[in-house]
């Protein structure tokens, strides 16, 4: 039987060292799909409910092993269905390879059933690199310039494929004459670092503060001991742009954890007293919660001079790997010897996190849900996986959740967008089959398209060499971030027709699919239910019943949020006596940390 082309663009993706593919069969990729089978001894296909969840799994694929994501899809509906995922991917700079069908070059331009102009739909979120194979001798160099541009540019690209082509036969080595390419396999990143007198002009910024405050996120991940060997030569403290949670465990003693709307009182005090700021591997957009301009002087550290100074009037722009870079720095800094500041940022972090467990453990009707994460936190095992949804949720896994060394977390950082963390639980358990993982998801986004990728999990969770994977449900029967955002920044009440999310049974649905189901209504009853879905041998579902009253208060309250509150009680918001008293109970323990207000 003759090598068809869908034989060939399998063997070279594998050649590239891919060897899973996220995706959803259709008419429009019959002839990849055959080819695929052919391939099970090089690839695995996993197979999701829905194409955007493959393009989900392949942004997370990419973001916990550093490896591109594949996801594959059908032509028409299913190329239109991965967008999300793919934005995803894109706004979290992640290398991912889209492949998608198309109808059959003859019928392109005659309004075919299912013909949908895909070079134009993918022409933003695969911009650095999208084509349509028009010949077999194509294939070699589109998988070649796809491949190493997602790779060397961390983004996402496209092959599309009519499926007419994908049965023809393969071009394995196109014809040496004018008007071919030939492309080769390959791509081995460079070794990124400042010029000399970069370096001396950011360590001269540095030395002349006495109180510096570092922010990391994503891209310093891999940097975690040179980031704390700065630190304690500085003696700065360091806060925790969203993506960058696990860069840094949150037992070390200057770590003032996440920053934001999400963040911590340490981190917003910190910023508002620094007199430096050095930014590193970071793209955090909320200016608010940075230095006011002209406060502090600022040294970013940034492997892609398109993302320096831009949130802040940096003076100095080091465009370099962060681990490597600040190994170059290091010698350039003079230590620290007053620590006051230091002492000062250690001294507010022992207090918050008082604080945090005060708000914890306040009542609420019928479980507070930073109790739910409080509890979680010491029992998470070592070299967990946790991946967090968009939602009221997101407030307590950035606050109360306590990262270990060695831990891994992610979630949709800059699309921000519903639904990924059952998805991303999903391509974390594919690319570690023995580590614990944990998904903490809202019932909005649960039922948005959890529920439907559970089927998935229940397909492959036996292949898995550790069952450890648990879904935590909030179920608050309320799309709680966007209430509280209505609330508190426009100052509108709930608006009860579009914000109330109907109940479902999730444990309940758990134990249908053969998975252990724990439902849990009671506050006394958080810990003993951890305790049990971790020790159980088949994927949890942990549903709690949560109080959507509990306020995610920012670490600043502005005198803007203030007046919209003010504005969404007095127009008459539906729980607005619920809303006060927790309220006042969660605002008590920043005066009386420990739970005095229970």
């Amino acid at each position: 039987m003759a090598k068809t082309v869908g034989d060939f663009f399998w063997e070279r993706i594998s050649a590239w060292g891919v060897k899973r593919i996220f995706g959803y069969p259709g008419d429009g990729i019959n002839g990849l799909i055959g080819a695929l089978d052919r391939a099970q001894d090089r690839l695995e296909f996993v197979q999701s409910r829905h194409e955007e969840m493959s393009a989900f799994m392949a942004c997370a694929h990419a973001k916990f092993t550093g490896e591109v994501g594949v996801c594959l899809a059908t032509s028409g509906p299913g190329a239109i269905h991965l967008l999300n995922g793919l934005y995803d991917a894109q706004l979290d700079h992640q290398p991912v390879v889209a492949i998608v069908g198309q109808q059959s070059r003859a019928a392109l331009g005659g309004n075919y059933q299912q013909e949908v102009d895909l070079l134009t739909l993918f022409k933003d979120v695969a911009g650095e690199y999208v084509h349509m194979a028009s010949s077999p001798v194509q294939i070699r160099h589109l998988v070649d310039r796809a491949m190493r541009i997602a790779k060397a540019e961390r983004a996402v690209t496209c092959i599309i494929i009519p499926n007419d082509i994908q049965e023809m036969n393969a071009v394995e080595e196109p014809p040496q004459k004018h008007g071919t390419i030939h492309s080769g396999v390959g791509y081995s990143p460079p070794v990124v670092l400042p010029a000399d007198e970069d370096l001396k002009r950011a360590a001269d910024v540095i030395n002349a503060g006495k109180k510096v405050a570092i922010l990391i996120g994503a891209g310093a991940l891999h940097a975690g001991d040179e980031v704390t060997e700065l630190a304690e030569k500085l003696g700065a403290g360091v806060a925790k742009a969203l993506l960058g949670k696990a860069a840094l465990p949150d037992d070390l003693p200057f770590v003032t954890g996440s920053i934001g709307l999400l963040g911590t009182r340490p981190s917003y005090d910190m910023m508002m007293g620094c007199d430096t700021l050095l930014m590193i591997g970071s793209r955090f957009p909320y200016s608010e919660f940075l230095p006011p301009v002209g406060q502090a002087r600022g040294v970013q550290i940034d492997l892609d001079p398109k993302m320096v100074s831009i949130r802040y009037p940096m003076e100095v722009n080091l465009i370099g790997d962060s681990a490597g870079t600040i190994r170059k720095l290091l010698p350039l800094l003079d230590a620290k010897t007053d620590r006051s500041w230091r002492e000062g940022i250690e001294k507010g972090i022992e207090d918050w996190w008082s604080v945090l467990e005060g708000r914890a453990m306040t009542s609420a009707d019928p479980i507070n849900p930073q109790r739910v994460f409080w509890e979680l936190s010491p029992r998470l095992p070592d070299r967990c996986i946790i991946t967090a949804d968009s939602g009221s949720g997101t407030n307590w896994f950035a606050r109360d959740v306590k990262m270990r060394k060695g831990m891994m977390s992610s979630l949709s950082g800059t699309l921000a967008t519903m639904g990924p963390a059952v998805p991303y639980a999903i391509a974390a358990k594919f690319a570690y089959p023995d580590r614990p993982v944990v998904a903490m998801v809202g019932d909005g986004a649960m039922q948005m398209n959890g529920l439907a990728e559970l089927i998935t999990v229940g397909k492959y969770w036996k292949k898995w060499a550790n069952p450890q994977m648990i879904f935590l449900v909030l179920a608050n029967g309320d799309l709680n971030q966007v209430t509280w955002e209505m609330r508190a920044q426009a100052g509108d009440p709930k608006f009860e027709a579009s914000q109330e999310v109907p109940r479902f049974p999730f444990a309940r649905y758990a134990e249908l699919l053969g998975f252990k189901g724990i439902y849990v209504d009671d506050p006394e009853s958080i810990g003993p239910a951890w305790d049990e879905a971790f020790a159980a041998k088949v994927p949890v579902v942990l549903e709690v019943v949560t109080d959507p009253n509990v306020p995610p208060l920012p670490p600043h309250i502005t005198f803007e949020n203030a007046k919209a509150l003010t504005s969404t009680l007095l127009t008459g918001d539906p729980d607005e006596v619920k809303i006060v008293t927790q309220t006042v109970k969660e605002m008590v323990n920043d005066y009386l940390p420990g739970g005095k207000s229970r």
